[in-house]
């Protein structure tokens, strides 16, 4: 029997993707208490005015999005087993970047037994988590492999059950690989990464924004689809990908749009950063940003 060829990497794409996946979880992050009390933040967000922090330092979106990146990078596909190594080290060099309680007890335990992820994944939170951790970091892998779309899907499923063993956290890194691999193809779509998307909540969150219109004002969209709120995937991914679907065309506007609706802003700011700039790139955002943004390297 012939061996498959693997479909082609492409990696200007996933370059692309993860500048604007870190940018928006950048930005995102400066919309938390921690920087500035609620309502001053929807007031500067209603305003368009940019932070005036001069560095803007991403979080355990970024940092897990690069580790991703790294194993591809080197290995050409998902290895489920340097992924967890990767994950662990890049969690132990430095945890204070916003990691989620499951990956507080998760990441730990793989820096000393990375190939045991497939017994200590599925035990957090009885069955695995449905968080919106494998969703956040993974566009950059749709489009890296946007050529084909089912490659894609699998390779977000691999990626996701490392750390996301609930099939709705799988399902949620799913749609937003697939959703990047469409934007740098030319036909993303809601509906269409409803249709690729495994069943359960998640794909049934994205139908429904597929039918919210996109005259709707995006706090409004967050109130009907979830803002992250919950640390959901189903609960996350929806909204996420209704701003990025209504301005696929313009990074900086998609941001705004999502940071409108406030919850788990950097982690819905970083998947509508990594779909839409999959296709567009950060150049078109204000230069400050790129200034202000933590380096990648």
């Amino acid at each position: 029997m012939a061996l498959m060829t693997p479909p082609r990497a492409d990696l200007a794409a996933a370059r692309r993707s993860l500048e604007g996946l870190s940018l928006g979880d950048a930005f995102g992050e400066r919309w938390f208490p921690l920087f500035r009390p609620p309502q001053q933040a929807r007031n500067e967000i209603r305003a368009r005015r940019t932070p005036p922090e001069p560095v803007w330092h991403w979080t355990d979106d970024t940092a897990m999005a690069r580790a991703l990146q790294r194993v591809l990078d080197d290995h050409g596909e998902v290895d489920q087993d340097r992924l967890a190594t990767c994950f662990a080290l890049t969690y132990d060099i430095d945890p204070a970047r916003g990691y989620g309680h499951g990956m507080h007890i998760l990441l730990p335990e793989l820096l000393t037994a990375p190939a045991d992820w497939p017994t200590l994944a599925p035990e957090l939170f009885e069955g695995g988590s449905l968080g919106n951790g494998a969703a956040m970091r993974v566009a950059p892998l749709g489009a890296r492999f946007h050529a084909d779309l089912d490659h894609a899907a699998r390779q977000a499923q691999l990626s996701a059950e490392v750390t996301h063993a609930h099939p709705q956290g799988v399902a949620g890194a799913v749609a937003v690989a697939v959703a990047a691999a469409l934007q740098v193809r030319g036909g993303f779509t809601l509906t269409t990464v409803a249709d690729r998307t495994p069943e359960g909540p998640v794909r049934d969150g994205i139908r429904r924004a597929a039918a919210v219109p996109f005259t709707t004002e995006p706090w409004k969209a967050a109130d009907l689809l979830g803002n992250g709120q919950r640390i959901r995937a189903d609960d996350t991914v929806p909204f996420a990908l209704w701003t990025a679907a209504r301005h696929a065309g313009d990074l900086e506007a998609a941001l705004w749009a999502t940071a409108e609706g406030f919850g788990d802003v950097d982690t819905t700011c970083a998947i509508t950063g990594g779909v839409v700039a999959a296709a567009t790139g950060v150049d078109g955002v204000p230069a400050r940003w790129l200034r202000s943004r933590e380096p990648l390297s």
